[in-house]
């Protein structure tokens, strides 16, 4: 997961190829809560791991349930309908409404001492509608801020069914999913019914609600979408074992990603068109858009059909999440979109159709909204803006407008706080980058060389991970390749060198901060060895394997970008890298530095030897008849002597910021 402050997406050409969604957030905490309240235990598998999960699941914990999980796998030994634990217990919530709804419902049914409350946000997403109805139960809620707002502090209730109860239909779905899964807790004697007041907007989480209920022995009776009555008597029953569907939410970026993208489709595994999540419907209104799209039990294939888009106006009450992807690809249309009916679009993370207006608007696009409703007008060639999208700590916002990064003008997009998208799906650009391709040339290269030990790898590795970019330590694949190759049985002479660079062209390494792998080994600690050092230098003097190992370095140049550093990369990988910086340090600060990783390994040494090796080293590099340590004519100097690596990296930071259209 991107854990970044920012992530750039430079301009995307084209996608094909394979996603596996992630579990549903929908359901994976409602099954969550079910299983939970049961006799026994449940085996949850595919559940979704993100935040929303975990709130739910430390919850859990604290009330007393089982909780054992193994990946994607989890556990719940339930409570059988009582609580373990009387003691007061505080929840926090974050900003999880599926698990902040529900979870008060069941908890004010119950009874206890409990508070909940969660981030800045939550505290301004109403619950007043909820709080309301369970109090016709007998439930005992106190606001503990704002009226109608969490945080809430929850007594012992003094339960009296009264028929029906009535709760508001038109704020959010949530409030009767609560009811519905809380309620059968308190239908001992008689039935109880609810009765909605207004329209019930997002009817298919209702149906996502009923449909899991079910398969946990609750048969609720429904007359429309305005009565819903829980039979007298009912009580939970545990499937066993059940699976959760893959996020229909989440696969509307990606049906998007087939209708916009050039390439040969994109293939979504974990859900198909018999899904039970209403969000499944956007496949509908992107092949009313223009989208190709074919599906079987588990999976959805979509291709780029109509060109441009067709602008639509569409009512969004049955895919208010999903509808936000709608907005983007409006960008991409022959003539105005318009979604309707989208209200509960206020009152969610943020205020999703200012969000989405005001974003829209920094890309070039006119946006005109109403209290309900939005309208994007089309982006034409020359028309799009580099943007610097703020995502208002909502995952949503944040996967809706990688998108734009495909537009015609070929503007690079930047996301603000991506790992806002942990919220339902933490690898979300890992997935997109998995299928997303771009010309080479617009994918970003930053190169840093210098001399040894100038602490250019430290500074490289820091720099990657603050853009979010690959590594590539050049220098180890020499060093990688000679153990490769002695692990393989070669010798590291000239009569093995075909061998030896066949083997280096598909070396399967990589680098994660300091750590190095070679396929699932962590080579770390055995490349860096003195001995290591002169294997490397062995291997190094083979044409064949130097030919070999620039093919591999350029595989390095994917998205989102590169950070690369060695002694060449600017001169011979990546002349034409946007950034080059030649990282220098005096020989004596470089020695000191050298002679301090090697105490600290319990290598003896003395700094005049090492000051003196350096030197050598230095002149060696750079008389060099191939690719010999130079800086390159266009670098940034960059002497560290009397630098600490966290001013070098802002200036680096500094530097590359200088050179972004945002």
């Amino acid at each position: 997961m991107f854990s970044t402050a920012f992530l750039d997406v430079p301009a995307l050409q084209g996608a094909s190829g394979t996603v596996t969604l992630p579990g549903s957030k929908s359901i994976s905490n409602r099954v969550l809560l079910l299983s939970a309240l049961c006799q026994g235990t449940t085996v949850v598998h595919d559940l979704l791991d993100s935040d929303d999960t975990r709130v739910m699941l430390a919850a859990l914990r604290q009330l007393g349930c089982g909780v054992d999980v193994q990946g994607t796998t989890v556990t719940i030994t339930g409570l059988g309908g009582q609580l373990k634990h009387h003691d007061a217990i505080e929840f926090f919530m974050g900003n999880a409404g599926t698990a902040m709804r529900p979870l008060t419902a069941a908890l004010a049914v119950l009874g206890g001492d409990f508070t909940l409350k969660g981030v800045p946000r939550m505290h301004e997403r109403p619950i007043g509608d909820l709080v309301d109805a369970l109090r016709l139960l007998g439930c005992s809620i106190d606001y503990l801020g704002n009226d109608g707002f969490p945080p809430l502090h929850i007594g012992k209730p003094s339960l009296k069914v009264v028929a029906p109860i009535q709760v508001r239909g038109d704020v959010s779905s949530q409030f009767l999913t609560a009811l519905l899964m809380a309620l059968p807790l308190a239908a001992k004697t008689q039935d109880i019914v609810i009765e909605v007041v207004g329209e019930l907007i997002s009817k298919p989480y209702i149906d996502i609600t009923l449909n899991l209920l079910a398969r946990y022995g609750i048969a609720v009776q429904r007359d429309g979408w305005q009565r819903f009555t829980i039979s007298q008597g009912c009580s939970y029953q545990s499937p066993g074992t059940i699976h959760v569907e893959a996020d229909a939410s989440s696969a509307s970026y990606f049906i998007a990603l087939g209708a916009i993208a050039e390439g040969d489709g994109i293939r979504i595994q974990g859900v198909g068109a018999d899904s039970i999540q209403g969000d499944i419907r956007f496949m509908d209104a992107a092949a009313q858009m223009g989208a190709k799209i074919t599906s079987g039990p588990n999976w959805l294939e979509i291709h780029r059909g109509a060109w441009p888009l067709k602008g639509i106006t569409l009512d969004c009450n049955h895919i208010p999440d999903a509808a936000m992807t709608l907005a983007v690809m409006a960008l991409y249309a022959d003539s105005p979109t318009t979604l309707r009916n989208i209200a509960s679009w206020r009152v969610k993370e943020t205020d999703r159709i200012v969000a989405m207006a005001t974003e829209c608007r920094k890309l070039g696009a006119t946006v005109e909204e109403g209290p309900d409703w939005i309208t994007v007008h089309p982006l034409q060639s020359k028309q799009w803006k580099a943007a610097s999208i703020h995502t208002y700590d909502d995952h949503r916002v944040a996967m809706c407008f990688s998108l734009a990064a495909f537009n015609a003008d070929q503007a690079p997009v930047r996301i603000e706080d991506p790992k806002c998208v942990a919220k339902t799906f933490p690898d979300y650009f890992e997935a997109l980058f998995s299928v997303a391709h771009s010309h080479t040339k617009d994918i970003p290269v930053i190169c840093i060389d210098g001399p040894t030990a100038s602490g250019k790898g430290t500074l490289a590795s820091r720099v990657a991970q603050a853009l979010g970019y690959h590594y590539l330590d050049s220098g180890a694949l020499y060093r990688v390749t000679a153990y490769a190759a002695l692990k393989a049985g070669l010798s590291l002479e000239a009569n093995d060198e075909a061998r030896i660079s066949a083997l280096a062209r598909t070396l399967p390494v990589r680098f994660e901060g300091d750590t190095v792998w070679l396929g699932q080994e962590d080579v770390s600690d055995a490349i860096r060895t003195e001995q290591a050092g002169m294997s490397a230098s062995k291997v190094s003097v083979l044409p064949a394997v130097r030919t070999s190992l620039v093919a591999l370095q350029h595989s390095f140049q994917r998205l989102p970008g590169l950070l690369a550093d060695g002694r060449d990369m600017g001169t011979v990988i990546f002349p034409d890298a946007p950034l080059k910086v030649f990282l220098t340090a005096s020989a004596a600060q470089r020695a000191e530095r050298r002679h301090k990783q090697l105490i600290s390994k319990g290598i003896s040494t003395t700094l005049d030897s090492l000051r003196a090796d350096l030197e050598a080293r230095d002149a060696r590099d750079s008389s060099r008849s191939v690719a010999p340590l130079k800086a390159a004519q266009d670098a940034y100097q960059l002497d560290n002597s009397s630098l600490s690596i966290e001013a070098s990296v802002d200036q680096v930071l500094t530097w590359w910021q200088a050179k972004q259209p945002f």
